[in-house]
């Protein structure tokens, strides 16, 4: 099984209004590239997915020499909350458990035009900053979270050039090419169809988020496989649904 790579991957960290320093060169279609661009690497100023603090660390990493005695180091405490971004957290926090479920995040976020979140993409953004995997998130994952969405939030009013509040086929195939991505309009359109709730071929702000990151997931997982990055791989027919369910349970 041959697969073509999309030709660019959003990665993991943070934005304030979508700043990539690299993009690739547009390739012929039916064309193998000689070397496969997955992108550009912003720092905390442009998009790279969930900020670093909603990803659980890497694993022990062992840097002491032979024979060392470990010593106790008093932990360091968590960082500040802003006071305001408390006060709002409790408001959803409607069960008082000190915990905001999906459920509960989805009555808190609202799209340009006053709906809600749809469930899914709620599920999604707790499972990308849910630490212990509780399915809930504190304060702390959750003032991350919030920082996440309203960073989406300017992005997708950036793309929005219509100003309708919904971003359309045109509008999307910009801010892909943007983010580093070389895709045709035909998938663009392809994708407006898939996330498109209401029929008006176009997207709400959830949508256009789940879009992203379904993109992101879907491409990092590509790029795994595309040891020598040409952008082309070949997957047996069982790394194939492994790639599919990977994408389903993030």
């Amino acid at each position: 099984f041959s697969a073509r790579g999309c030709g660019g991957v959003i990665l993991p960290g943070q934005l304030s209004c979508m700043s990539w320093s690299q993009q690739p060169a547009h390739s012929s279609f039916g064309a193998r590239p000689q070397q496969q661009y997955y992108g550009g690497s912003p720092s905390y100023g442009g998009y790279q997915s969930p900020p670093s603090q909603s990803l659980p660390p890497q694993g022990y990493q062992h840097s002491m020499p032979p024979g060392t005695v470990p010593q106790y180091q008093q932990p360091a405490p968590p960082p500040p909350v802003d006071p305001e971004l408390m006060a709002w957290f409790k408001t959803v926090d409607s069960d008082g458990s000190g915990k905001i479920s999906a459920i509960e995040l989805q009555q808190a976020l609202t799209n340009n035009n006053w709906s809600h979140f749809n469930a899914e993409t709620c599920r999604l953004l707790i499972g990308m900053f849910d630490q212990n995997s509780d399915g809930n998130i504190d304060v702390y994952e959750f003032s991350a979270l919030w920082k996440y969405i309203k960073d989406w939030r300017e992005c997708f009013d950036r793309y929005d050039k219509s100003r309708t509040g919904f971003i359309n086929t045109d509008e999307l195939f910009a801010a892909l090419q943007s983010f580093g991505y070389s895709l045709s309009m035909d998938f663009c359109k392809l994708c407006t169809r898939v996330f498109d709730r209401n029929s008006q071929n176009s997207m709400k702000l959830d949508d256009f988020i789940q879009c992203c990151t379904m993109l992101r997931s879907l491409s990092e997982g590509f790029k795994r496989l595309d040891t020598d990055m040409d952008g082309v791989v070949d997957v047996n027919y069982e790394q194939f649904l492994e790639l599919a369910l990977e994408n389903t349970i993030n």
